[in-house]
């Protein structure tokens, strides 16, 4: 029986994607596993692997095709035994309505909250209840990984349609039927939704000699959420020096006694693990705002800036109060390598509890980094300079940083931005702390 390939949803949040190269074409034989495509994402560039065997017999959606919807046949796969001519030329089978993540979730986050004072039910339970149940009889087409994550969650998977091939169900599903890892809760009925948000749809170029350069998926996605970000979260910003000099000697010496061992600590690295501590002594800090309620996490995940071709991604250090900064360094490494390649997994870009955005290496001073939704802080690092500085009651030349917090004030009031400064700076200048 012939499949037909549809266009996956490679993230919790995807809808549609760029299908930007074939790495097969007609008549090819595939297995499970094999790389059959590269899709472009709303946030990097990933690989579309094959779930069953059998021969590519039609390709529907030429390379280079942009805005496929999630669920759109992309190919059609013959199975074994079949002809894969025959199944080519027969017209393909009517393609399914969009799955659940499409159309069920916004419908939730329009609903009104309760009355009475009870809770607004979580996102994560409606699109389940919505979806049509599949009855016992049915044999339920599902990835392993997805059948042990639904186990774990305490998902329904008779309630969900899959995205993959043929209809199985993937990871990605288990995804957007929870809202995410780190969804933002359902916005109150006064938050604007995206399309409310206005801007421009068109702007003529100027008569002077120009070259027109199409958004890509990542961009035009930077573009909203930086948007929504500035219009819906009130930033507070709060600026402090610190002098970077004890955490220079300590890199050096941290440095020479790791180099048998090809680790080479960077300042990002130190700074990395500095806020990840602080947020776990400020918890007040390390929270999510949704509406009417308030996330606070218990570990601290730190999304780092990491700017690649097309934009900005932001690779995640989960748990990094805990681990060493050996380790840190190793993984962000690995992570950001990666990033610049377009080979990161969703799971390791999206979510964290807080952002670090670190431009010292260009030089730059001092600037006001946007939060990254739905988190409630970012730390912007500024360039480490030769500064008079007063030490000890004298004024002497230091190695001076600036560092500057954004808070959403809605969740982090100004007094608790203020405590977590203050605790990064201490770590900073006593940073034995880091590796005690």
């Amino acid at each position: 029986m012939s499949i037909e390939l549809k266009m996956p949803a490679l993230s919790p949040t995807m809808e549609e994607g760029t299908l930007a190269k074939w790495l097969v074409k007609e008549g090819d034989t595939v297995s499970s596993g094999d790389i059959l495509a590269e899709i472009e994402t709303d946030k990097a560039t990933m690989e579309f692997e094959a779930v069953d065997e059998g021969k590519i017999a039609k390709i529907l959606i030429p390379e280079g095709s942009d805005g496929v919807k999630v669920g759109t046949p992309i190919a059609i796969l013959a199975g074994e035994g079949e002809d894969a001519g025959s199944v080519a030329a027969a017209p393909p089978p009517k393609a399914e309505a969009a799955p659940p993540p499409k159309v069920e979730e916004p419908k939730v986050q329009a609903a009104p909250p309760a009355k009475g004072g009870g809770e607004t039910p979580p996102a994560a339970s409606a699109p389940a209840a919505l979806a049509p149940k599949a009855s016992s009889g049915d044999r339920i087409k599902a990835s392993p990984l997805a059948r042990r994550l639904a186990e774990a969650q305490g998902i329904d998977l008779s309630t969900l349609k899959g995205s993959g091939p043929g209809g199985r169900i993937v990871r990605a599903d288990l995804g957007a039927a929870a809202g995410g890892a780190m969804a933002a809760p359902a916005s109150s009925a006064s938050a604007p939704s995206p399309s409310a948000i206005s801007t421009p749809a068109h702007v003529e170029p100027l008569d002077i000699p120009h070259e027109v350069i199409k958004l890509s998926n990542m961009r035009k996605t930077i573009a909203r959420r930086l948007t929504e970000s500035k219009q819906q979260i009130p930033h507070i910003y709060l600026t402090l020096d610190a002098n970077l000099d004890a955490l220079l000697k300590l890199r050096t010496e941290l440095n020479a006694g790791l180099a048998s061992r090809g680790v080479k600590l960077s300042v990002n690295d130190m700074l990395i693990k500095a806020l990840a501590l602080a947020l776990i002594e400020v918890p007040e800090c390390n929270v999510s705002f949704g509406g009417d309620q308030l996330i606070k996490y218990s570990r601290a995940d730190i999304s780092v800036a990491v700017s690649i071709p097309n934009g900005l991604i932001t690779p995640i250090i989960d748990d990094a109060n805990n681990k060493s900064i050996s380790a840190i360094s190793k993984e962000m490494s690995d992570l950001a390598t990666r990033a610049k390649e377009g080979k990161l997994q969703p799971h390791e870009y999206q979510g964290g509890t807080a952002s670090l955005s670190n431009m010292g290496m260009f030089g730059i001073k001092h600037f006001e980094a946007v939060i990254n939704p739905p988190q409630a802080m970012i730390m912007a690092i500024g360039a480490g300079e030769k500064r008079p500085y007063v030490i000890d009651d004298s004024l002497q030349i230091a190695t001076v940083m600036s560092a500057t917090g954004s808070f959403d004030h809605r969740a982090i009031d100004g007094a608790d931005g203020a405590r977590l400064m203050k605790l990064f700076k201490e770590l900073i200048e006593s940073p034995l702390a880091l590796v005690a």
